[in-house]
Parts: structure tokens; sequence; C-alpha cells
């Protein structure tokens, strides 16, 4: 059993949720880095002062080292500055002056390649972060070294209860945010639960009711418009059926109540086995009526169902043409009719339903040619993609009223002719059908004593595989 796929809310949602995940965090992270950047660089202006500081006093004149006066200018450097400790070495290497607080010997005596680089050290439960700095003096042989160190404590106090909060605030934003695309994406969805609302309600007697594509979204307008579309093709179909129904409960009338006349008259006295007989074939004659119109209501049920041809393959129509006009050679003499075909094509096609289409117009031809008429049939071609058969008979014409209807299914010009010789009205009708199925069409023009039933063919059929035919 599939899985049923998630819901559009909890996809948005989940959407929603993930790209506020992903950007919040990335926000807080610069956020933090920023700061913790600022403090640094506040640490290193503070500790550059201070280095300053002593190299312009180290400038003002040579100074004996380990001195009162210079221990004393030095110590007037670090005031204001809490807690902050230097050390200062000599070029000889002799301390020149060292700070209470943490032992700067180690980076004192290492000279860093950048005057501005920091580090950190800790020194008894503190951290600190160290200046390291190379101080060259004029007139005084090498350089001095300078390690200045300032607590940094408070900073990192600062940061961790930063980023606590920080990161409390964007989980909750993120829960937030979820909750309130959640939120948003229900009330963007009511104009589509309207919409399954009122299609709930159309019921088969209220197909005619459509929605209004002006009054829903812009995304769901064309929505309501397709469905629009499909409910004027299901009225439209279930009023074709419904005629369909009412047609073929009238066909069937006819011989059911021929069949009960008939075996009623035969009932009624004592007859001989000659006027048995006669009864017996009048009966089989509607039986067989009946039976022919099921098997083409069923043959068209099949034709309209061909959506995709599975049996098409490279037809000579010439050759079926032949051999149907072969077969239709006696009826088309006792009539007195001429037949003939001109031309040659080949058409990619379901074989069976193309020999039933061209027998039913060529029949149709015949039965409604008159005694002494012709029936000619023209194969050629209309471009390079249209191949086309003319099926023409002399006779009576079609008023131009009549064209459009003459492939309806039961439709007669004259509702007078209701005998087995013309048929029950499905013959074109069936026509019609396998030549739609075949991706072609099939029309009919009436004038000056001629009759022309013209059925173009595509070529070629896009997206099936054709063979060679038999």
């Amino acid at each position: 059993m599939s899985r049923r796929p998630p819901s559009l809310a909890l996809r948005l949602t989940l959407l929603f949720g993930s790209a506020t995940a992903i950007v919040l965090p990335l926000f807080g992270w610069l956020v933090i880095h920023s700061t913790e950047r600022h403090f640094v660089a506040e640490d290193r202006d503070d500790l550059m002062v201070v280095a300053s500081a002593v190299h312009d006093i180290l400038h003002e004149g040579p100074l004996p080292a380990a001195s009162e006066r210079l221990e004393r200018r030095i110590a007037d450097v670090l005031i204001g500055h809490y807690d902050t400790a230097l050390r200062l070495t000599a070029p000889d290497g002799r301390l020149v002056y060292a700070s209470p607080g943490p032992d700067l010997t180690v980076a004192a005596l290492v000279a860093a390649s950048d005057p501005g680089t920091l580090t950190e050290q800790e020194y008894e439960g503190s951290t600190y972060r160290v200046l390291r700095q190379t101080l060259a003096i004029a007139g005084a042989p090498g350089q001095y070294r300078i390690a200045v160190a300032a607590p940094i404590d408070h900073h990192l106090r600062f940061l961790a209860e930063f980023r606590r909060t920080l990161w409390s605030m964007i989980i909750a934003s993120i829960v937030f945010m979820s909750l309130m695309g959640w939120a948003a994406v229900r009330r963007g969805h009511a104009p589509l639960r309207n919409i399954v609302g009122q299609i709930r309600e159309i019921r088969i007697s209220q197909l005619n009711s459509r929605l209004d594509p002006d009054r829903v979204p812009a995304e769901l307008s064309e929505l309501a418009v397709s469905f629009n579309e499909l409910l004027t093709r299901i009225d439209r179909a279930i009023r074709r059926l419904s005629e369909f129904n009412a047609d073929i409960a009238h066909e069937l009338r006819t011989p059911i109540a021929s069949l009960m006349t008939q075996t009623q008259v035969g009932l009624s006295r004592e007859r001989r086995a000659g006027e048995y007989r006669e009864i017996l074939y009048s009966n089989m004659e509607e039986c067989e009526r009946m039976r022919q119109m099921v098997e083409d209501m069923l043959y068209l049920a099949k034709a309209d169902s061909h959506s995709v041809l599975e049996h098409a393959t490279t037809l000579d129509l010439a050759a079926e043409i032949d051999a149907l006009c072969e077969f239709y050679g006696g009826w088309a003499d006792e009539r007195g009719v001429t037949i003939t075909r001109e031309g040659r094509i080949t058409v990619p096609a379901d074989r069976r339903m193309m020999q039933r289409a061209l027998s039913n117009l060529i029949s149709n031809a015949i039965k409604n040619t008159p005694e002494n008429g012709t029936v000619s049939i023209r194969l050629d071609y209309a471009g390079d993609d249209t191949a086309r058969i003319i099926v023409e008979n002399t006779g009576e014409d079609i008023s131009p009223e009549h064209w459009p209807r003459l492939f309806d299914r039961f439709y007669r010009i004259d509702e007078s002719r209701k005998s087995s010789d013309y048929g029950i009205g499905l013959g074109l009708a069936i026509v019609k059908s396998i030549v739609k199925a075949h991706r072609g069409d099939v029309t009919v023009t009436s004038g000056g004593g001629r009759t022309q039933f013209a059925m173009s063919l595509p070529r070629s059929l896009p997206g099936e595989r054709v063979g060679v035919g038999d």
C-alpha cells in the first residue's frame, strides 16, 4: 500500500521552518562573531595605547634600566588601565620593567612578526589578552621587547551570557515562526477550502453551476477555469448519454414491439407449419437488427476508448479498398451501381478499425446511390502530412442543415426510413469515432447530384510505433 504524501500545509510549514532554522542561526553566528571581533579590537586599541606610551617614554632619552624614574613613568602610563600588566625587556635581555600580575616572561622574550598580534594567557584562574611588540629606539642598539596584558574575564562572561540569550531567542523564534508559518498557510489555504466546499455541493442536477475565477486568488483562477471546463464536458457527456439512452430505447422499442405483435398473432390461432416458419423468419430479422445494433454500440464504445492505437501498422489503403469493392461487388451489381477506385496511399492505422470505417462508407454510398449510378473512390495526399480518402456517390443531394449531424448516433435524414435496408443510424457515427481515434477528420459535402465523404488521416502518428502491414 503506497504511503499517502504529506499535506501541503505540512510541507509549507516544514519548508518555512527549515528556512528559518537556517537563516536565524546564521544571523546569530554573525552577531556573535561581530561582537567578539569588537571586543578584540577594543582590547587591541587599549593595549596599543599602553605600548605606544612606553615607546614614547623610551624615545625621550636614555634612562637607566630598572631606575626608579623609569618605573614611575611606566607606572603612570598604567594608571587608568584596570589590571593591565606590562613587562619590558632591554635589547640585551635585561628586565627593564615588570608590573604585578601575570607572568609575561615568555611573552616578552618572543618577538611578534605582526605588531598587532594578540594571544590569550591563563593566570590564576583569569584569562588575559596579551599584546607582544618590539620597539626600535633611535640611538639604541637592538630592540626592546614589550608584552602588555589585560584581563578579559568580564568580556568572556558577557559573551557567554550573550550567547545563551541569543541562542534561546533564536530557538524560540524558530518555533514561533514555524507556528506563524503554519497559521499563515492555513489562512492562505482558506480560498482553496472554499472551492472544495463549493465543489462538494455540486450535484448531477446542478452541473450548470460554475466557479467564479474573478473571486478567487490569481493562483487559483486557472484551477477554477479548468474545473468549469471539466463541468462543461461532464454536462455535455451526461446530456449525450441521456440522449443516447432515449435513442436506443426508442430504437429497441420498434423491433421488440414487432416481435411481440408477430408472436401474439402467431399464437392467436392454430397455423400451418409454413405460416409459423414465416413468422419465425420475420422474428429472426428483427433479432438480427437488434443484434447488429448491440454490436455497433459495443464497437462504438471500444472505438471511443481507443485514445492510443495498440495495433497500428502501415496499411496500403488501395489494397484494402479493392478487397472491400470485391466484397460489395455483387450487391452493387444487383442495384446497378458501378464502383471505381483511383490512386494509392499508405497510412499508419489499426487494420480492423480502418476496414470497418471504409466498409461503412462504401456500403453507405452504395445504399444511397440510385440505379445506374456510380460510386467513385479517390486516394491522394494533401501536402506532406495528410492522406485523403474521398468516397463520392451520385444521387439525391443532402441539404446543408443535415451535414453537421450526419455523424451523430441514430440520426437519419428521413425518419420514415426505418427498415433494415437503411440501417439504424450508427454506421457514420462509427466512421467518425474510428477516424478520431486515428487523429484524423471526416467531413461531408453534397450538391449537383453528388455526395462526397472526405476522410483525412495523418501520414504519421506521433509517439506511436508503426509496423509493416500484413
